[in-house]
């Protein structure tokens, strides 16, 4: 019936669109499923053993993940240092040989 009020509308000339609307529905779930929040919310909640120990291993693997990236951090700031340094001896070798400062 609704294909066939498209095809008159057309024929009559009228371009308003059909007056009914396309509904959806949300799927539902239980409390208990996978996926769906506890009554208490993500704060501080009484989750299940499962739940907790994925969110051990996820914190455990960010803590992990940052560890790495400071201690790369820290590798970088080492040798920007050091080359900052070797850039600064040379610097004054070459002052000393132009007689430039006297030390």
């Amino acid at each position: 019936m609704y294909r066939q009020t498209l095809t008159k509308i057309p024929s009559r000339g009228l371009a308003i669109a059909p007056s009914r609307a396309f509904t959806t529905t949300i799927r539902a779930m239980a409390e208990g499923d996978t996926g769906s929040p506890s009554k208490l919310g993500s704060f501080g909640g009484q989750g299940d053993a499962f739940q907790k120990r994925e969110k051990a291993n996820e914190d455990y693997s960010i803590r992990q993940r940052e560890k790495e990236k400071l201690l790369e951090l820290r590798k970088k700031l080492r040798e920007q240092q050091d080359h900052l340094q070797k850039l600064s001896d040379h610097i004054d070798e070459l002052t000393k040989e132009q007689g430039g400062e006297h030390n």
